[in-house]
């Protein structure tokens, strides 16, 4: 899908195996993150999921987070969907969408972190995910406009993710601002 010019035009699989289109995500910031249930990086799963909580109760409408787990780094994440979503639920408390287990790397790449990588290489051009837990940010109207590696911990992100999401206000590409203008719109329209 070399013609796709937005996050949002992916339709990757989610835990059942049934497309889950990024169009429902769209006019959301959103952290996208590989994760894996037995990595030395696993923790962060607590962080991404305080991080998640903290911005959804002053964010609503307008950020989310996205983990998308992989089995491709030392076999980190060898069991079935269901087993990955129990994991990330019972030890985590994980309640943002966790879909079904794909590759980020190599030929069978999902096409959607293909793309991410090619609109924002890692250092010196890396395009290639290097581990676990790599995080990629996605504006409001699905461009990537960041990219971490595994070290970095989610909650060092929350400074950058605002701005993202004021960013987004700013320029009127946010859901809770064009479902504003939607709203005066009707109203408008009601009055006339």
């Amino acid at each position: 899908m070399s013609s796709a010019t937005s996050f949002y035009d992916f339709e990757p699989a989610d835990k059942k195996g049934s497309p889950y289109p990024l169009t429902t995500l769209e006019g959301k910031v959103v952290l996208v993150v590989n994760t894996a249930s037995k990595c030395g990086f696993t923790p962060q799963f607590q962080g991404l999921e305080k991080l998640y909580q903290d911005l959804k109760a002053k964010y609503p409408e307008d950020f989310t987070i996205i983990g998308f787990p992989c089995n491709q780094f030392g076999s980190q994440d060898p069991g079935s969907n269901d087993d990955i979503q129990s994991f990330c639920q019972i030890n985590y408390g994980v309640t943002f969408p966790v879909l079904g287990k794909l590759d980020v790397n190599g030929d069978k790449a999902a096409p959607v972190w293909t793309w991410m990588k090619e609109q924002q290489p890692g250092l010196l051009g890396l395009k290639r995910i290097k581990w676990n837990f790599e995080k990629f940010l996605i504006s409001a109207d699905g461009k990537v406009v960041g990219r971490w590696a595994s070290l970095t911990k989610p909650e060092s992100l929350e400074e950058t993710i605002v701005k993202e999401i004021e960013k987004g206000k700013k320029e009127g590409t946010l859901a809770s601002v064009k479902k504003g203008a939607e709203g005066e719109a009707e109203a408008e329209a009601k009055l006339a």
